[in-house]
């Protein structure tokens, strides 16, 4: 597959806002402000631009992710709490066409409660990190260049 050069589009589900704050034996001591920094420094090394967005509501996800049809060459998604009861992100993601998806949590949900062992997401993803911190954005992002192509 060749780079068209769209936008990478990265997305972030509930709460995610509270980065830094909320939790942060869990979920570390990074902002969203940091994860997006970190985010545009790695698709730029890979001759890429991303775009970064988070909602808590649902239906404005999917909009992003229809949006990604025509706008983005692919998505990076940390659906957070929707991950597990979503069947409306997976199927609007299933919608993409064959565009690379990489779903990202910066816990591992496998080693957390039970319910969070599911993922609705993980189905029509390319590939997902876990646990891996918010360094598994860089490496959601180096994944999905490579399946467009990109030289990193």
């Amino acid at each position: 597959m060749t780079a068209s050069k769209l936008p990478l589009l990265i997305l972030n589900g509930p709460n995610l806002n509270l980065l830094g704050t909320r939790e942060p034996e869990i979920y570390g001591r990074d902002t969203l402000a940091d994860v997006e920094a970190l985010c545009v420094k790695t698709a730029a090394e890979y001759g890429r631009t991303a775009v970064f967005r988070q909602s808590n509501h649902e239906g404005v996800l999917i909009d992003w992710i229809q949006e990604a049809r025509t706008k983005h060459d692919g998505v990076i998604i940390n659906p957070a709490g929707y991950s597990h009861t979503s069947v409306a992100l997976h199927d609007a993601l299933a919608a993409l066409d064959g565009k690379p998806i990489v779903e990202v949590h910066i816990s591992n949900i496998h080693k957390r409660e039970p319910f969070r062992h599911h993922s609705y997401v993980s189905s029509v993803a390319d590939g997902v990190i876990a646990g891996c911190g918010v360094q598994g954005y860089a490496l959601a992002i180096a994944r999905v260049c490579h399946l467009l192509g990109s030289p990193g």
